[in-house]
């Protein structure tokens, strides 16, 4: 007899539908299983056969054999096991009724048949409310929480394979997943305050004029400085995650494997910051099975990559193309993904190799040193920072302050109400930030009086900007001039956005 039944694989971070078709055959034993099955599918041979006998049925001593349709998509994942165990049961007559064509399955069999969490509900979800919106889904119930998050799907939770087999037979309901199972926002209640900070008002202003407008900031200066401090403390400042948001950011974790199974939901904004040793594969995605990398994972949150020029050249190159186009492409020779990758670049280092290149204390690097250390960063990477901040050594006197310095709280009122104002500028358009400004945007937004227009044009030529940068002070002065609340940027606001620029002079050009 032919069973089939209805699961979906991943692929990049989407989901495609496949039909899982099982023929119990007279014969020498054996469990064939094709589709371009890989290594974790095949192990699932033993895994259901365990299942299937612990959960009081026989498995058939007969010739299996499993398609996984299309035959030409590449398969991966323990997902399948539920799918396999129920159409083998479905062929062996051992299950009557055959299932609605509308039902869906994933979940991974334990050995007594009990039934464990997966990656990718949430995708799987989304693609039947895109595609097959009548659909039955059920799910482990360990991820009943992801699925919530999609309420238009009627997603069911069943503990084991005998409660889905209870339920196809029609003896027993399993629990339907309610919106009550998705938990409220955390928002921006655990992050670290920007009160804590002493002095460094400077970088503190820089990092709001980074968040208002979504730009890329480089913080420069000797360790000890509060650089990391800083930086940690971006999130705080920026709004709420809306649930389109939650949406796309819980898919991407949900297909990484990295959803937190007491708090599955990533509802505040993702803080990312991999070490200095970490591959190119780790950090832009990829690996044998593409799977997101970090800069996929920071997606609507922060990426901090502290010592900057100590990761390695190619990690550093290949952040070029994903600070443009807020995507990356990752093609492999089995399949081609393309994973988003917006996000707020922060990154650190010190002056040079000891720290203290440039500032009070002696700094005992030879100039082919500082030149080789520098050099580390690259023109183009370079251009691609929005703004270059010095955090200088704090002071005693700093330290013992006991005042409280603005905290985050009001830091993040001001953020939200420029990119309140910016949402409204792009409101016919397919932009929301000021960072995502393309060149025929900063000719329409970014007008300049004559006397600013005479100040631009005397730091372009001094400073040998590029044309990368000179659309970089623009669409930064354009955030400060939303932050004041201002209609047209005036001189101090395109002054303050090139006091941002002045360190690479400072540093890379001396």
């Amino acid at each position: 007899m032919l069973a089939n039944l209805n699961t979906l694989v991943i692929t990049g971070i989407e989901a495609v539908t496949v039909k899982v078709e099982v023929d119990i055959q007279n014969g020498l034993p054996a469990f064939e299983l094709v589709g371009l099955a890989q290594a974790a599918l095949k192990e699932a041979r033993e895994r259901v056969k365990s299942a299937i006998k612990n959960s009081g049925y026989e498995f058939p001593n007969r010739k299996i054999i499993i398609n996984l349709a299309p035959a030409d998509l590449r398969k991966e994942g323990s997902h399948f096991d539920l799918a396999i165990a129920l159409g083998i049961l479905l062929a062996s007559e051992q299950l009557i009724n055959m299932p609605d064509p509308g039902l869906f399955l994933a979940g991974e069999l334990s050995l007594d048949g009990s039934l464990r969490p997966i990656p990718g509900v949430l995708p799987m979800c989304l693609e039947l409310h895109k595609t097959r919106p009548d659909s039955i889904f059920i799910i482990p119930p360990g991820n009943s929480q992801e699925a919530a998050l999609v309420n238009e799907i009627h997603s069911l939770t069943g503990n084991n394979l005998q409660e889905v087999c209870a339920y196809l037979e029609k003896k027993q309901e399993l629990r339907t997943v309610t919106p009550k199972d998705e938990e409220k926002p955390r928002g921006n209640e655990a992050q670290p305050d920007f009160a804590d900070i002493k002095g460094q008002e400077t970088a503190k202003r820089a990092i709001q004029v980074a968040a208002a407008g979504g730009h890329n900031i480089l913080l420069i200066g000797p360790p000890g400085g509060g650089k990391t401090m800083l930086a940690r403390r971006m999130p705080s400042i920026l709004p709420k995650m809306t649930r389109e948001e939650v949406l796309e950011t819980t898919r991407i974790y949900s297909v990484a494997g990295l959803l937190n199974t007491d708090h599955p939901l990533i509802d505040s904004r993702p803080f990312r910051a991999p070490h200095k040793n970490a591959s190119a594969a780790s950090i832009i995605g990829g690996g044998r099975i593409p799977r997101p990398g970090e800069i996929s994972l920071a997606q609507n949150g922060v990426l901090f990559f502290d010592e900057f020029p100590e990761f390695s050249r190619d990690v550093l190159e290949a952040l070029r193309q994903p600070l443009e186009d807020k995507v990356v492409t990752v093609a492999r020779a089995q399949a081609t993904h393309t994973y988003p990758a917006d996000f707020s670049l922060i990154a650190s280092m010190n002056p040079c190799q000891c720290g203290f290149y440039g500032s009070d204390l002696e700094c005992t690097c030879t100039p082919l040193q500082i030149q080789k250390y520098l050099g580390k960063i690259s023109g183009p990477l370079l251009d691609r920072m929005d703004l270059h901040v010095e955090v200088p050594r704090v002071n005693y006197e700093q330290l013992r302050d006991r005042s409280n310095g603005e905290s985050s709280n009001d830091m993040r009122e001001k953020v939200m109400a420029a990119r309140d104002i910016q949402k409204k500028r792009f409101a016919r358009y397919k932009i929301s930030l000021n960072s995502q400004m393309r060149p025929a945007d900063v000719k329409k937004f970014c007008h300049l009086d004559a006397e600013s227009e005479e100040l631009l044009k005397n730091a372009f030529n001094q400073l040998k900007m590029s044309a990368r940068a000179y659309d970089r002070i623009l669409k930064v002065a354009r955030t400060i001039a939303d932050i004041g609340e201002n209609s047209n940027i005036k001189l101090q606001h395109l002054a303050e956005a090139l006091q941002y620029r002045s360190l690479d002079r400072k540093y890379w050009r001396n």
